[in-house]
């Protein structure tokens, strides 16, 4: 499956359990994930999506641990049971 299917149906998914999840650009700041995933009750999760079996760049990598560090949510999906584990995990009670 490719990548942009996965991320079609991960933006779906969080929509039907009313949330978002817009695509993060920002310029100047290369490897921030693909995805900032915004649920109820004001939880923000990074989501950085990947084709099957890719790993993280060095890059992501870093903002992976930053991201981490600061107290914050971070996932790599990159496949249908990533999204599915992702979705029973941050879905709001």
């Amino acid at each position: 499956m490719r990548e942009s299917a996965l991320e079609r149906r991960l933006v779906r998914e969080v929509k039907d359990i009313g949330g978002e999840a817009p695509k993060w650009v920002s310029p100047g700041n290369r490897g921030v994930p693909d995805r900032i995933v915004l649920l109820p009750n004001g939880q923000t999760i990074y989501v950085e999506m990947k084709a099957p079996g890719k790993h993280l760049s060095p890059l992501q990598e870093r903002w992976k641990r930053k991201l981490l560090k600061m107290g914050h949510q971070h996932y790599k999906i990159d496949s249908n049971e990533d999204i599915d584990r992702f979705i029973q995990e941050v879905m709001p009670k």
